[in-house]
This record gives C-alpha cells, structure tokens and sequence, in this order.
C-alpha cells in the first residue's frame, strides 16, 4: 500500500505522444473522474522519440476521443526523460519497440516500473496497434479503454 498522501503516477508511452499514449491518459482521466478518484491519480503520456515533439493530439485520435464522450485538453507531444520515469510509479508502453527505445532513455533502476498496456486488460503478451499505421481508430480506443479499466481496478486493489 503507498502512502495515503500521494498519488499513483502513471505514464502512458508510446512512439510518437500524438495518438495511443494520449487516447490512454484521457481514458484514464475520465475512468478515474468517473470513480471519484482524482485525488489518487497522476496520469500523463509521452513518446520514446522527438519526431512528433510539440505536436497535438492526432486529429483522428481526438475525433474517436469526441465521439466516445471522453473529454481532453490540449495537448503536445514530447519525449520522456529520465526525470519524468524517475518520479513515475508506473511507466505503461504500447508495444515492444516502445520498450526497447524507452531502455535507451530511462535509468536502469527505473525498468521495473514498465509494465505493457493490454497486461490490465488480461492479455499479458499482446501489443496495442498503432492507428497511425493502421488507421483504425476504433480498434485502438477499446484496446486502451479495456486496458485502462483493469488498470484502474488492479490500481483500486493493488496501490491505492
């Protein structure tokens, strides 16, 4: 159990910040406004590389958010640091090629806190496509909102 007084720091990782770990940190803001559990949380997202750096969220990625009534502030793109991974509880990635170039980033001391998305979602091996490549959108959003339900439990029973 944490200490009552914090909060669970969470960020969510993907390649670039600009479609699935944002989707993921306004599902889960929403999941944990909904719960009455703000005071719990810290949540944030960020990439593993400088190509999106500065860059909003992906406008299809914002319209699927729109669509499925979870709200979002505006938002840009940046790579982690190792300060940022540091001070996180719990660092999600979307994908394999998320963790290997986040090891490149972040301290040793900090890989413990990498956990996969679709693990909370009881699919400890599979990967969250990228909608990017893919262009469905919709695929990506109910892999990250199953995904940021079992978080948010395995949180309420695990951490918090």
């Amino acid at each position: 159990m944490k200490n009552p007084d914090q909060k669970l720091r969470i960020i969510f990782v993907c390649h670039g910040n600009i479609c699935r770990s944002p989707m993921a940190e306004f599902i889960m803001k929403e999941l944990v406004r909904r719960a009455c559990l703000e005071d719990s949380f810290a949540i944030s997202s960020a990439a593993v590389s400088y190509e999106e750096q500065g860059n909003s969220l992906y406008p299809p990625a914002a319209a699927k958010l729109r669509e499925k009534g979870i709200p979002f502030t505006a938002h840009a793109a940046h790579r982690i640091t190792p300060a940022e991974a540091a001070g996180a509880d719990l660092i999600i990635i979307m994908d394999r090629s998320n963790e290997r170039l986040l090891k490149r980033i972040i301290k040793p001391e900090d890989f413990g806190k990498i956990r996969y998305m679709m693990e909370f979602a009881g699919f400890p091996g599979r990967e969250v496509s990228d909608p990017w490549f893919t262009g469905n959108f919709e695929s990506t959003f109910r892999d990250l909102d199953a995904a940021c339900r079992g978080l948010l439990e395995y949180a309420q029973v695990n951490i918090i």
